[in-house]
């Protein structure tokens, strides 16, 4: 009787660092890539963006860094908007577990889209 109330702690405490362990997600979940479209937009080559979230948990409120950026063409305002120095992915709604969402902007040369910061949430 001893061992087993030994042991119930001993589980209660391994299950909770167990499950800590489980939404671990960060901003490194989210991916960037970067293809070109084979489209001219006003004589700038047109890029096709792909955010990813890698994690088994939804990230919302994902940002990327994108201070610098411009484009001639139009960003769908619920995909990406720009502020300040941050772009804001799918109006900060989340990005569930192994999808992806895209876009397209047109400029000379790619632009180095960095993850800036993410909210996990996970039930």
């Amino acid at each position: 009787m001893a061992n087993r109330m030994c042991i119930l702690p001993a589980l209660l405490l391994f299950f909770s660092f167990v499950g800590q362990g489980i939404c671990q997600c960060t901003v490194d979940n989210i991916t960037v890539a970067q293809t070109q479209t084979g489209e001219l937009v006003q004589q700038k080559t047109e890029w096709n963006v792909t955010v990813t979230n890698t994690c088994y948990c939804s990230q919302l409120e994902v940002k990327l860094l994108c201070d610098g950026f411009q484009t001639v063409e139009t960003v769908n305002p619920s995909i990406m908007v720009k502020s300040g120095a941050e772009c804001l992915i799918n109006n900060g709604l989340p990005l569930y577990p192994s999808t992806s969402i895209s876009f397209t902007y047109a400029w000379a040369t790619w632009f180095p889209f960095v993850p800036l910061s993410s909210q996990t949430a996970c039930s």
